[in-house]
């Protein structure tokens, strides 16, 4: 067994030496090939590359010919060009030594004309020195009066002139305001009509029969004596049949009075605790109205985030009166109307309607603290933070402080407008015939003036001047000079119209 084991290992020996000796022959072949093949190709190359220089050298020379020949062709071209260019130059020289040839011949020319020109112009003076002197001696005048004389001729002439033009810019502008001004105005009531009813300071509480009008007395007078106390009024009882009239300035304490005595007349029981126990009762229900008032007004116009102390302050208004007219209507309508004409004109509504409802708030308080009531009131909302505007349109729409923007204006408008239209206000005949007078006085105190006329219960007066005094352009001034000291002098509601009659009319408005 181990012999066949040797046997096969050394058949195997001798193949692998076998195997090794036929590779390494073909090895030495492929070796003697692949150097043959190598040295063909390094032959080939070789020549390859010495071709390839050779046309690289004859493309050089090739090229470096071409470039020789443009540059001389370009040469040829620039020489030409600049022999060209030169003949040109000298061309012009020759043109300008003759121009300058002709140019200075006109120079001698000019030179002799101005001298010329000279001598007859010292002629001319001459002569017109001598026609000034012959006209100064036919005329009687000299050259400066003349001059002043004409002056003063065309300074009447432009002053007419300018008059003239003002009073068709005037006429054109205010046609114009008017007609726009009318509109928005118009728009603005129509928008908004309220019912006004005059209010009076008295109030009147019928009675179930005239019995009650001794037991409201009572013994020796004390029950009278104990409500008029609670109350700060004065009840009125005499022969009108079933009436007791509660008359007082302040409407809050009248209307807690004729609650009182409504209450009483009610119960049935007439004393003084029982009096007592009624005005309480009353100065509640009062106090419930005037915040029910002050918060459907708000709603009403649409306003909120008020604070409740204005809010109680505006429903006050409810009770308090200008001239009859209630003042928490009229500040209703004054807010609404300030909506619609800020609405036209691009003004916040939202801010001009919280002025104008707000604008008379100061009356509320006006009689516990001194001063206007637009500055009071313009006081109480800075207190309560209102915005800036708001305040300003309330403080200032009687012009108690000057106008820094379109609120205090727009508020005054509608004001004039709730207060001085038919029927909102009524004014007593003493004080209307005082205005009246006072009207007249005011116009009767310029000179010029032959009459004057109050009309249309003082809401125009009309002043006849003397012609010879007063001519068609001072006619205009005239009117303008009384209407400012209306404005300055007098209070009343609205506007008053001025008019001038001459033969012609200047008509101006105190606003």
């Amino acid at each position: 067994m181990l012999t066949i084991i040797l046997t096969i290992v050394i058949s195997l020996a001798a193949g692998a030496g076998a195997a090794l000796v036929i590779k390494e022959k073909k090895d030495s072949a492929r070796l003697k090939t692949a150097s043959s093949d190598a040295k063909t190709i390094v032959d080939n190359a070789k020549k390859e590359a010495q071709e390839q220089k050779r046309l690289k050298l004859l493309e050089a020379e090739n090229e470096a010919h071409k470039k020789r020949s443009e540059w001389e062709r370009e040469t040829k071209q620039r020489n030409s060009e600049l022999q060209r260019l030169e003949r040109r130059l000298i061309q012009r020289e020759e043109n300008l030594e003759r121009k300058l040839e002709g140019i200075e011949q006109k120079e001698k020319l000019l030179q002799e004309k101005e001298k010329e020109a000279s001598r007859i112009k010292e002629e001319l003076q001459q002569i017109k020195l001598q026609e000034i002197q012959k006209l100064e001696t036919i005329a009687g005048v000299t050259a400066d009066e003349a001059k002043s004389l004409l002056l003063k001729s065309l300074d009447n002439e432009i002053k007419h002139e300018k008059a003239l033009l003002i009073r068709k810019a005037e006429q054109d502008t205010k046609q114009e305001i008017e007609s726009r001004t009318r509109e928005i105005i118009v728009n603005a009531i129509q928008r908004y009509t309220a019912d006004h009813t005059a209010e009076t300071t008295v109030s009147i509480v019928p009675l179930p029969n005239d019995e009650m009008k001794g037991r409201i007395i009572g013994k020796e007078g004390r029950n009278v004596r104990v409500l008029e106390m609670l109350t700060g009024v004065d009840l009125i009882i005499d022969d009108t049949p079933e009436t007791v009239v509660v008359s007082a300035f302040d409407p809050v304490r009248r209307e807690i009075a004729r609650l009182t005595l409504e209450k009483l007349i009610q119960d049935g029981r007439i004393h003084p605790a029982r009096i007592e126990e009624m005005v309480a009762k009353a100065q509640k229900e009062v106090e419930n109205r005037i915040k029910e008032a002050g918060e459907s007004a708000c709603l009403e116009t649409g306003i909120t985030g008020l604070h409740p102390d204005l809010v109680k302050l505006l429903g006050q208004l409810r009770y308090r009166t200008s001239y009859s007219q209630n003042v928490l209507k009229h500040s209703i309508e004054v807010a609404f109307m300030a909506a619609t004409i800020a609405a036209e004109l691009g003004i916040n509504v939202e801010k001009a309607k919280r002025a104008g409802l707000l604008h008379d708030i100061g009356k509320a308080v006006s009689a516990e603290v001194e001063g206007p009531h637009a500055v009071i009131g313009g006081n109480i909302l800075t207190k309560y933070n209102e915005d800036p505007d708001v305040i300003h349109g309330v403080a200032g729409h009687h012009y108690d402080e000057e106008p820094r923007n379109a609120f205090p204006i727009l508020i005054a408008t509608c004001d004039a407008i709730s207060a001085s239209r038919p029927g909102a206000r009524r004014e007593t005949v003493e004080k209307y015939l005082k205005r009246l007078e006072k009207l007249e006085k005011v116009a009767n105190s310029f000179e010029g003036i032959e009459k004057c006329f109050a009309i249309q219960a003082g809401r125009e007066i009309r002043i006849i001047v003397k012609p010879d005094k007063i001519n068609d352009d001072a006619a205009w001034e005239l009117a303008r000079n009384v209407s400012k000291k209306i404005q300055d002098e007098m209070e009343y509601p609205g506007q008053i119209k001025v008019t001038v009659i001459r033969e012609t009319r200047a008509i101006e408005y105190a606003k």
